[in-house]
């Protein structure tokens, strides 16, 4: 979501929402070295693959992977939350994709929904019944789609709240769910070809029980995601789609523009700042649209986003233990 999207009071609400919410899930994190690299390496692998826009046929949209699912059966809900945070973060302020007074809402729509609703109430009791293929692939599916049905309703609640008025609460309602409906389809088939690939190769870096065995090491594995992690952002990101994301692709078909701006300091202050930290904005180098922008942008986000997540559980390990 763009600044344009809400009021200061929908953003200090969705600020505080999601502050409450990253508090309490630092605090329930469990410590695990071999996980430690794995948050890292994940969280790179998620930014790299949001990069990734896919054509939603037969729309003239484009969707991308949420990840806060992906995250959080491989790292637990409450790990994946943070992650979630930490890239969204780094989008925010490095890239200025999305906007800094919207981040609490962006938080609690991409990340909250599919770490804690698709997560623990759809995907893991789905999958605690048996961890074959398919029934990865129905329960990545299903709980893409329903997180993505609660964000996109929540996006269109908080433009309501704000007063939008350009965008009819009825109108915009019927564009934002079919069109998230068919992105969430695509984020449960990306998701589920990873999570398939991992449990048939390293399943105990998965959240929930299984019992199948590790067919490969543990550095090979996460040296397979990095390969991937590195492909993805430095080379298939230039291919994927221009189209509108299901947003902006609603609010277009409502008012004829993909962005809605308002005036007001706050607004002004908030853009400033994107502009200044913005380093790579839009994922290209400063008035320039070659191509070596976006590949740049993939590898310094994922290489950004790797460490923080890295140094922050670190950072959480030492504390804790320190408690302890």
């Amino acid at each position: 979501m763009a600044d344009g999207l809400v009021t200061p009071a929908v953003a200090g609400v969705m600020y505080a929402a999601s502050t409450a919410a990253a508090i309490y899930s630092i605090r329930k994190i469990k410590s695990e070295d071999k996980k430690i690299p794995l948050m890292g390496i994940m969280g790179a692998f998620v930014f790299a693959v949001q990069m990734l826009n896919f054509t939603i046929p037969g729309t003239g949209s484009s969707g991308h992977l949420c990840g806060g699912l992906l995250l959080s059966a491989i790292l637990g809900p409450y790990a994946g939350f943070i992650t979630m945070i930490s890239i969204l973060v780094i989008q925010c302020l490095m890239f200025a994709d999305g906007g800094l007074l919207a981040l609490g809402c962006n938080i609690w729509n991409m990340a909250f929904y599919g770490c804690f609703i698709g997560y623990l109430f759809i995907y893991k009791p789905i999958i605690s019944k048996g961890n074959g293929n398919g029934r990865i692939i129905l329960a990545s599916v299903l709980a893409s789609v329903i997180s993505l049905q609660l964000g996109a309703f929540s996006v269109v609640i908080e433009t309501m709240l704000s007063g939008v008025t350009e965008l009819p609460f009825a109108v915009f309602l019927s564009l934002m769910q079919p069109i998230h409906l068919a992105i969430g389809i695509g984020e449960g088939l990306i998701t589920s070809a990873v999570l398939i690939f991992i449990s048939q190769t390293r399943p105990e870096l998965l959240d929930y029980n299984t019992e199948s065995q590790n067919k490969f090491s543990y550095k090979k594995t996460l040296a397979i995601l990095c390969i991937a992690v590195a492909v993805l952002a430095g080379g298939v990101s230039l291919f994927a789609s221009s189209n509108p994301d299901g947003l902006e692709w609603s609010i277009e078909r409502v008012t004829g523009v993909t962005d809605i701006d308002r005036d007001g300091k706050i607004y002004k202050k908030a853009d400033d700042i994107q502009s200044k930290l913005a380093v790579l904005p839009d994922y290209a180098l400063p008035d320039n649209d070659s191509a070596i922008g976006t590949s740049l942008s993939g590898i310094v986000g994922c290489t950004v986003v790797m460490v923080i997540c890295i140094g922050g559980a670190l950072a959480v390990r030492k504390i804790s233990k320190r408690k302890a």
